[in-house]
């Protein structure tokens, strides 16, 4: 076994070619960065999916369902990689096996419920099983191995109820929400097994300095990704007056939401993971980015639709369910953001609170005017969210 970084006993991890330099710092390697350019495609696949059905509590059911997928892909090939060293050929191979899995994922989303199910199921199953294999495979027996046994396991469990589901459609709803129930729970109790029980947090020891960056990341994809999606539908829209407006809106709305996320929360965040022991830092990494940054994703692709309906169509009144993305999105995403420091042990941040109480209690009004100004009262609020911020860490100072 290697020394852990700043540890005072020795780490869990193998010292074995595929893993990462010990006893330096890790930074997102350019590989990673080509990695998820697979997942800005998926992330444009699932609005495109919510705006192309209508907006109908169907579509948002399954975009949803289709999201925490896609993001669980992501999020457990980001655990794996803080450990295994992506310049390592045999390291690369098999990222880019699940790049390619992914890539078909993505591809299927459109008719994830339909024509391509067993396409998106499979997908999914094949690199989360392939990828844990490869683990267990190249590393020696010991508890590393034996977690990642473990993990293997569950992902093994889960996956005959995808492929069921993307095989007989009357059963798809409850066969898939069973098997994505079974992939969440897994490491909440840390992969339990009869006669093995759970794996100790000790064996999550991760970096985290390099585990919050490739989450900081995978926010910017989403931002990303909304900036695309209202840039697009702007120049399809022909760019009036009414359109640039809205559009210049939806920019000052993504800005506001990168604002909060890196200019506060992200720094909170990255403080309280790489000042943390050996046998919390698992327990810090599976709740606050594995889970809690879930509805921080999760809000900025609702937001980005309502962006995009606001841009099409700016002088029209938006419908409950157009009111309820342009509203509910940068709440949801909002919420992530306290579930975020509350878990780190920071303070309540009421001004955030009370700004998602003003975000739902509008959805009602949103319905009386038109799209235009629901926009303009969203970017007044996290703008104005932004600076109540920045002057409470000014004052902190």
């Amino acid at each position: 076994m290697s020394e852990a970084a700043g540890a005072s006993e020795p780490t869990v991890v193998p010292d074995i070619r595929y893993i990462r330099p010990r006893g330096r710092e890790q930074r997102a390697t350019f590989f990673e960065l080509f990695f998820d350019l697979v997942y800005v495609f998926a992330v444009t696949q699932l609005s495109h999916h919510l705006l192309g059905a209508g907006l109908t509590w169907t579509a948002a059911a399954q975009t949803a369902l289709m999201l925490i997928a896609v993001y669980w892909a992501w999020n457990y090939t980001t655990w794996m990689a803080n450990w295994f060293d992506p310049d390592t050929n045999a390291v690369r191979l098999i990222l880019i096996v699940v790049m390619l899995a992914s890539l078909l994922m993505a591809v299927a989303i459109p008719e994830g419920f339909g024509a391509r199910a067993l396409l998106f199921a499979a997908s999914y199953v094949g690199l989360q099983v392939a990828r844990n294999a490869f683990v267990v495979v190249v590393t020696p027996p010991g508890p590393f191995n034996q977690n990642f046994r473990q993990i293997l396991t569950w992902s093994v469990l889960s996956a005959p109820l995808w492929i069921a589901g993307g095989i007989i459609d009357d059963a798809r709803w409850p066969l898939w929400l069973v098997a994505l129930g079974v992939d969440l729970a897994g490491p909440l109790v840390r992969f339990w097994l009869p006669g093995w029980g759970s794996t100790p947090h000790r064996l999550w020891e991760i970096d985290g300095n390099h585990f919050a960056e490739r989450f900081e990341l995978f926010v910017i994809i989403a931002l990303g990704e909304s900036i695309v999606l209202t840039g697009v539908t702007a120049s399809n829209a022909g760019l009036s007056a009414s359109v640039t407006v809205a559009l210049g809106l939806a920019f000052v709305s993504s800005t506001a939401l990168w604002w909060l996320y890196f200019s506060g929360t992200a720094r909170i965040l990255v403080d309280r993971i790489s000042g943390s022991r050996v046998d919390e830092v698992g327990a810090l990494g599976r709740d606050v980015f594995t889970y809690l940054h879930l509805p921080i994703i999760a809000g900025i692709v609702l937001m980005a639709v309502g962006d995009e309906l606001v841009i099409a169509h700016p002088n029209e009144a938006l419908e409950l369910s157009g009111a309820l993305t342009m509203l509910c999105g940068p709440a949801l995403y909002l919420v992530g953001l306290v579930g975020c420091l509350i878990r780190v042990g920071h303070e309540m941040p009421w001004p955030t609170v009370g700004t998602v109480v003003i975000l739902l209690a509008a959805v009602p009004l949103a319905t009386m005017v038109n799209g235009m100004v629901t926009l303009g009262f969203v970017v007044v609020v996290l703008v104005a969210l932004a600076i109540v911020d920045e002057r409470r860490r000014a004052v902190a100072r």
